[in-house]
C-alpha cells in the first residue's frame, strides 16, 4: 500500500526533530518501518546506529518482524528495536561498573518488591496490605519522576510521606546489598547515569545516531528525560504519539510530554496523520465529536475513505445480569444473520470485575471466549518455582530466589534453619547462598540441617558449572529432572489432571529457554544468564498480555484494548460512575476518561454497541444508573437509542426476513 502524503512527509523528514501526531488507525507503524528503511537505504545510516523503542514486548516483536520483512533480515541486522525497559537494561549491563553493580545482578518483579517491602517494614506497617501497596506505588512514582531517596525525604509534605521516604531509602539500601534492580530502576538508573556522566552520555549518543519512539504520549518524566539525553544537541529523532489516546496517567504517563517537545526543541517539525484505515466514517465522526470536548494544544480530526457505516446502538438492561445476557444474545443473533466469526467480536469494559457475569453468560451459551488479563503465564506457581531455580543458578546471590526454592520440593530445611542462616549471612554481609559454604556455619546449625543445605548448595553450583561449560540446555533439563518436580506436582496438586496441566506449563517454559539459548534468524543465541534476565523482563512487561488466538470472543478492559481493532465492539456499562469512573469525577480528571471512551470507540471497524443498566448492585446496594455523559456528547443523529427506535418500514422488515431465511438455508446445507 502506497504512503499517503502525510505519511510520506513523516518518513522523509530526517534533518531535525520530528513529532508525528498519529490518530487511531492512521498507519503509524508503517511510518516507523518505512522511515527505518529510508534512513538505512537512502540516508547512509547503519542499522546498528538506529534504535526504535516502544512500550510492550509484543509491539517490539511485531515491529522487528515487519522491519525484517520490509528491508530484509541481513540489512536489518544490528538494528535495536525494543521496549524502553529493555534498552535501559542494555545500558545498565554495559555500564554496570560505572553504576557500582556486580555483573550478575537480579531483576525483581512487583511481587518480589512487595515481598521485600513487607519484610523491611514489619515494625512500621505491620503487614498492612493497603499501606504496602501505597508504599510500592509511591516509590514507583518517585522513581518515574527521577526522585532518589534523599530528594524524596526533602520534598515529603506530611507524616506518611516522611515515613514512605525513609522506607524508600531502606528499600534502596537493601536492593544495593542484594545487587538487585526493580522494574523502575531500568529507566531511573540509566537516565541518571546519562545525565551525570558525560563520557557515558557521549558513548551512547555515538552509538544511537537516530532514535524513533512509538506511543510517545505514554512516556513518564524519566522516559522523556532518557530520550532527551540519548538524542543530545543533534536531536535526530522521530516520536510518534496521540494525545487523545493517553490513558495511563495513573502509571505516571504525561501526555504533556508531547507539548514539552516543542519547548525543548524549538525547531520541532509537526506532522499530523489524520486518515484512518480502520473504522467507518460514522464511527470516526462520533469519536472526533466526543474528543473535541477535551482541551487540545494540537488539533486533529480523523477521516476515513471507507463507507459511512451502520449507526451506533445503545442497548438498555434492567440490571447487570440482564446486561450480560443481552450482549451474548446480540452476538448470537448478529453472528447468525451476518455469518461472522466469534473472533470478530470484542466486549470492552472499564474494570476487570465487570467480566465475571459476561464470562458466565458466554459459558452458559457455549460460546468460546478469551479473557485478556487473566492469570499471566509467569504468575503461575510452577513457573515461578522453576524460574526461582534458574535465577539462583545464574546469580547465587539472589536471596529472593533462594528463599523461594531452598525447601521446594521439601528437603528438610525449615523456617528456623533459614532464620539462623539469614542472621549469619547478614552478620557476614554475604548472601544466604554464600553463607552455606562458610565453615563457621557449623556452630549455628545442627548437622542434619547443615548436610541438607550443603547438598542443595552443591547441586546449584554444579548446575551452574554445567551451563557455563557450554551445555546450558542439558543443564536445565537435568535440573528439572533432578529436583523430582513432577512427583512434587502430583503430590501437591488437587488432581492428576491439574498436575498434568502444570507440567505442560513447565514444558512450555523449557521450550522458550531452549529456543532463546539456540537463537534464530532475528536474535543471536543467548547465555543462560541472559535468558533468565530476558524472561524476568518479559514477565514484568507482559503480566497480562498473552497472545490472542482462535475463533473466540475477546473480553478485555478498555485500557488493554489500546492498539487493537475488531470488526464488532460492545462497550458495556457506559454509565456515570463507571465511565467516567467515580474516582475520576471526584479528582476532576474526566478528560482522561473521555480519552478512554475514545480509545474504545476507535477499536471498532464496522459496528459498535453501548450497553447500560437501569440499576446496578454496588457494594451490596442497588443503585439507579444514568447514561454516561459521553453518550450524550456523541452526535445523536449517528446513534440509535433502543427505547427511541423508529418503526421499521415494511421493506426493511421484508429484507430482515429474507436475510434470516437465507442464513437458515445455509445452516441446513452444512
Amino acid at each position: 500500500m502506497k504512503l499517503n502524503p502525510a505519511q510520506n512527509d513523516a518518513v522523509h523528514y530526517v534533518s531535525g526533530p520530528c513529532l508525528v501526531l498519529a490518530g487511531a488507525g492512521s498507519g503509524k507503524t508503517r511510518v516507523i518501518i518505512n522511515k527505518i528503511g529510508y534512513l538505512v537505504e537512502k540516508c547512509g545510516y547503519k542499522a546498528r546506529n538506529i534504535a526504535a523503542v516502544t512500550f510492550t514486548n509484543k509491539a517490539a516483536r511485531e515491529m522487528k518482524e515487519r522491519v525484517a520483512q520490509s528491508m530484509g533480515r541481513k540489512e536489518a541486522r544490528g538494528l535495536w528495536i525494543s521496549t524502553f525497559h529493555t534498552l535501559g537494561l542494555e545500558i545498565i549491563k554495559r555500564e554496570h561498573k560505572v553504576l557500582g553493580l556486580k555483573p550478575g545482578f537480579s531483576l525483581f518483579d512487583d511481587q518480589d518488591t512487595l515481598a521485600l517491602l513487607k519484610e523491611l517494614t514489619q515494625d512500621e506497617l505491620d503487614e498492612d496490605k493497603d499501606l504496602l501497596k501505597a508504599l510500592a506505588s509511591t516509590i514507583s512514582n518517585w522513581k518515574g519522576g527521577l526522585i532518589i531517596p534523599e530528594h524524596a525525604r526533602k520534598i515529603a509534605k506530611d507524616e506518611q510521606q516522611h515515613l514512605f521516604a525513609m522506607l524508600y531509602q531502606r528499600y534502596a539500601q537493601h536492593m544495593k546489598a542484594y545487587n538487585a534492580l526493580d522494574f523502575d530502576d531500568l529507566i531511573l538508573m540509566p537516565t541518571l547515569l546519562l545525565r551525570h556522566h558525560e563520557e557515558v552520555r557521549t558513548r551512547w549518543q555515538t552509538k544511537i545516531q537516530y532514535l524513533l519512539v512509538d506511543e510517545y504520549q505514554d512516556t513518564n518524566t524519566s522516559q522523556y528525560e532518557m530520550v532527551k539525553l540519548l538524542v543530545g544537541d543533534r536531536a535526530r529523532f522521530t516520536v510518534v504519539g496521540d494525545d487523545d489516546q493517553s490513558i495511563y496517567s495513573w502509571r505516571g504517563a504525561k501526555p504533556q510530554n508531547l507539548v514539552l517537545l516543542g519547548t525543548d526543541f524549538p525547531q520541532l517539525k509537526l506532522i499530523k496523520l489524520e486518515q484512518n484505515y480502520r473504522s467507518s466514517q460514522r464511527i470516526l465522526r462520533a469519536a472526533n465529536i466526543l474528543i473535541a470536548n477535551n482541551p487540545h494544544v494540537y488539533d486533529k480530526a480523523l477521516f476515513s475513505e471507507l463507507a459511512y457505516g451502520e449507526p451506533l446502538r445503545v442497548l438498555f438492561a434492567a440490571n447487570e445480569e440482564q446486561e450480560a445476557e443481552r450482549v451474548v444474545a446480540e452476538i448470537v443473533r448478529h453472528k447468525f444473520v451476518g455469518r461472522t466469526q466469534f473472533g470478530d467480536y470484542a466486549i470492552l469494559y472499564r474494570g476487570n470485575h465487570q467480566s465475571r457475569l459476561l464470562e458466565r453468560a458466554l459459558m452458559t451459551n457455549r460460546i468460546p471466549y478469551k479473557l485478556s488479563g487473566g492469570t499471566s503465564f509467569f504468575a503461575r506457581a510452577e513457573i515461578k518455582d522453576i524460574m526461582g531455580y534458574l535465577k539462583l543458578v545464574v546469580n547465587p546471590d539472589d536471596d529472593n530466589a533462594f528463599l523461594r526454592i531452598v525447601n521446594l520440593p521439601k528437603r528438610g530445611i525449615g523456617p528456623s534453619t533459614l532464620e539462623r542462616l539469614g542472621n549469619f549471612a547478614n552478620e557476614k554481609h554475604i548472601s544466604m547462598f554464600a553463607a552455606i559454604f562458610e565453615p563457621e556455619l557449623n556452630h549455628h546449625l545442627p548437622p542434619a540441617a547443615m548436610s541438607s543445605l550443603y547438598q542443595f548448595g552443591r547441586f546449584i553450583v554444579e548446575t551452574g558449572d554445567h551451563a557455563e561449560r557450554g551445555e546450558p540446555v542439558e543443564a536445565v533439563k537435568h535440573l528439572i529432572r533432578k529436583i523430582n518436580y513432577e512427583d512434587y506436582l502430583y503430590e501437591t496438586s488437587t488432581s492428576a489432571k491439574a498436575a498434568e496441566m502444570r507440567m505442560k506449563n513447565i514444558s512450555e517454559l523449557y521450550r522458550w529457554v531452549t529456543e532463546m539459548l539456540a537463537g534464530d534468524e532475528l536474535d543471536e543465541p543467548m547465555t543462560l544468564p541472559e535468558v533468565v534476565t530476558r524472561l524476568t523482563l518479559r514477565d514484568m512487561m507482559e503480566r497480562n498480555s498473552e497472545d490472542e488466538g482462535g475463533d473466540q470472543v475477546q473480553l478485555m478492559t478498555l485500557h488493554a484494548s489500546k492498539g487493537l481493532e475488531f470488526p464488532f465492539v460492545f462497550m458495556v456499562g457506559v454509565e456515570e460512575r463507571i465511565l467516567p469512573h467515580q474516582t475520576s469525577i471526584d479528582e476532576d480528571n474526566v478528560d482522561e476518561e473521555r480519552r478512554l471512551a475514545y480509545v474504545g470507540i476507535t477499536r471498532a471497524q464496522r459496528e459498535l454497541w453501548f450497553t447500560l443498566c437501569r440499576e446496578r448492585r454496588q457494594f451490596g446496594e442497588t443503585m439507579r444508573c444514568e447514561p454516561s455523559r459521553f453518550l450524550l456528547e456523541l452526535p445523536q443523529d449517528d446513534v440509535v437509542w433502543e427505547n427511541r427506535k423508529p418503526q421499521q418500514t415494511e421493506q426493511e422488515r421484508m429484507q430482515t426476513g429474507r436475510a434470516n431465511i437465507s442464513s437458515l438455508r445455509d445452516m441446513f446445507k452444512k
